[in-house]
C-alpha cells in the first residue's frame, strides 16, 4: 500500500510536509474540519497498520482526539473492532457504534486521507455516540434536538446495518 510517507519531501508543498511529519512522529494525524455542519474529525494514518480510519462528528476536538488516540493505542495491541454492535470500548466510559462509511461519502469528508492514500476510497469507519438519554439515533426515544449531529455516512442506514 502506498501512501504520501513514500513520496520525496521536495514534491510536496509546506502543508503536506508537515501532515507526513506528524504521521511519521506518531502513526496518525487528526483532521478536524470546523467548518462542516456539523464540524468532524477523522483520522489518517491507522490504515497504515492495518486498520480502517475514523471519522466522528460533533464531539469537543479534545474528545474525539482523546477517542482516536485511545483506538490507535487498541490497535496497536490488536484490537480488532466489529461493525454494528454496541462497543464501550470506543468513547471511554460511553457506548459507541461504529458503522463502515460508504464510498460516496469518501469525497465529501476524507480530504487529507485520500490525499495520503494515493486514492478514491479509505476503508473508514464511523463513530456513533448516543444522546445524553443513552439513546442511538435509529432507536425510539432520541432525543430530535441531536438528529442533526451525525449524518449517517453509511450505505444502507445505521438501522439497517446493526449486527443480528
Amino acid at each position: 500500500m502506498g501512501s504520501a510517507l513514500d513520496v520525496d519531501p521536495t514534491d510536496l508543498d509546506e502543508h503536506e510536509q508537515s501532515f507526513v511529519s506528524l504521521i511519521r512522529e506518531h502513526g496518525w494525524f487528526n483532521t478536524r474540519v470546523f467548518d462542516g455542519d456539523p464540524p468532524f474529525s477523522y483520522t489518517t494514518g491507522f490504515y497504515l497498520k492495518g486498520s480502517p480510519e475514523f471519522i466522528v462528528f460533533s464531539l469537543p476536538k479534545d474528545v474525539s482526539h482523546d477517542a482516536f488516540w485511545h483506538l490507535f493505542r487498541r490497535m496497536c495491541e490488536g484490537v480488532e473492532r466489529r461493525t454494528g454492535i454496541r462497543d464501550s470500548d470506543v468513547l471511554g466510559n460511553f457506548p459507541a457504534y461504529l458503522f463502515k462509511v460508504a464510498d460516496r461519502n469518501h469525497a465529501e469528508y476524507l480530504g487529507w486521507s485520500r490525499w495520503f492514500y494515493g486514492a478514491q476510497h479509505v476503508p473508514t469507519l464511523q463513530i456513533v455516540w448516543p444522546d445524553p438519554q443513552g439513546k442511538f439515533p435509529w432507536e425510539a426515544g432520541f432525543d430530535e434536538s441531536f438528529s442533526d449531529s451525525q449524518p449517517d455516512l453509511t450505505e444502507t442506514g445505521w438501522a439497517n446495518e446493526l449486527a443480528d
